[in-house]
């Protein structure tokens, strides 16, 4: 079976774990700050905290903004079930806003749309709005970022697929749009520390607050304690947080990946071209990109007529023939905890019609030419057995 994502392994990677092993230092170490720093620098933000998954940095960027069961988050339903439930952990009430019919991001025009109308009946507005760049396209934030300062809320990039993407000749992770930048480190990400993720920010209030909610709530920094004191034993427990933080071993590796990234990127491309070229003559739609970016293609989606083929049937003929195909994402408020909040089929149909035609295709970057043409040559089959 090809798989739709696989972690790449070297054995560079094998050493620096092995290497880390062997330290002093597995849990808390150099590892980990020498990690945040570097990806501070690669993708040019102030401050960086480190944590066990994407998840876990979702959920301490929320509690670092102070959401809260008084709360409002807007995200969108074209994603993983984590973006949303981020807040749901906060006690906060969930919306969402419908997708863009050819990004597949969150929509500005509706986003725009939906705060005029709220704004407009006295309904309340969101205290924070969690856009995510699907598939490693980034979003459009600069028209996200204006509505945000024109309706007052806080932004947080989910940028769980897009760790080396670009928008508007910056990386995605430089906070120039957005109060907090979310990357995930889970294995069929562009890079992997096994699970992990990181927050980054150019705020230094929101920083210390992220490093707190990731560490128990428990602090040694004499300016943030309610009775300072200067043996360099003390702590203070100042706020509820949680034990969300990565070890050394985690970043070891995650540090011998980003040294990887650039040429791993370039390879997806290769391989996106590829599908590209080849796949321009068949009844598909393929994924399109904005002007400004550079998406890292993390993951690679086409659209089945729906019309003339059975996506399904098309799905199931692909799997039977050893492609490893998957579908990103069911939407979010079909999901019976959503629905048990209030949310019914028929609420983001743009969301619902992309989920209903969608197959994501292999791709990584030690994906052969010839498992590609494998997959390529499988698709077209597939297609002739889906006709209706």
């Amino acid at each position: 079976m090809i798989p739709y994502g696989r972690q790449q392994i070297t054995q560079q990677d094998i050493n620096a774990v092995v290497e880390t092993l062997k330290s002093d230092f597995l849990t808390q170490g150099p590892k980990v700050e020498e990690f945040e720093d570097k990806l501070c620098e690669y993708v040019n933000a102030e401050y960086s905290c480190v944590t066990n998954s994407a998840t876990s940095a979702l959920h301490i960027a929320c509690l670092a903004l102070n959401v809260s069961d008084k709360s409002l988050v807007w995200t969108t339903p074209n994603t993983f079930v984590a973006t949303a439930n981020c807040a749901r952990y906060c006690n906060a009430a969930v919306d969402f806003v419908d997708i863009d019919k050819n990004t597949y991001n969150l929509c500005p025009v509706k986003l725009k749309q939906k705060l005029t109308e709220h704004k407009k009946l006295g309904k309340q507005l969101p205290d924070v709005v969690i856009p995510v760049h699907f598939s490693g396209q980034s979003c459009d934030m600069e028209a996200i970022h204006q509505l945000s300062v024109e309706f007052g809320f806080s932004l947080i990039e989910d940028a769980s697929h897009a760790v080396g993407a670009k928008y508007k000749n910056q990386h995605v992770g430089s906070c120039r749009y957005s109060d907090i930048t979310i990357f995930s480190f889970h294995p069929v990400k562009l890079i992997t520390t096994g699970e992990g993720g990181v927050a980054l920010t150019n705020d230094k209030k929101l920083y210390k607050r992220l490093k707190l909610f990731c560490s128990h709530g428990v602090t040694r920094d004499q300016n943030m304690q309610l009775t300072p004191n200067e043996n360099l034993w003390y702590y203070e427990q100042i706020d509820l947080g949680l034990n969300y933080r990565m070890t050394d071993i985690q970043a070891a590796l995650g540090i011998s990946q980003l040294s990887r990234l650039k040429e791993s990127l370039i390879k997806r491309h290769e391989i996106v071209q590829t599908y590209n070229t080849q796949l321009s003559n068949l009844p598909i739609k393929l994924p399109s990109l904005l002007i400004d970016c550079e998406s890292s293609w993390h993951l690679y989606t086409i659209q089945i007529d729906n019309i003339n083929y059975d996506r399904n049937l098309v799905f199931k003929h692909l799997r039977n023939l050893g492609i490893g195909v998957n579908v990103h994402y069911i939407p979010v408020h079909t999901q019976p905890y959503y629905q048990q909040l209030g949310f019914q089929w028929g609420d983001f149909p743009v969301a619902e019609n992309y989920a209903s035609q969608t197959i994501s295709l292999p791709l990584y970057p030690h994906l052969s030419k010839q498992q590609q043409l494998e997959v390529i040559d499988a698709l077209k089959t597939a297609l002739e057995r889906g006709k209706i």
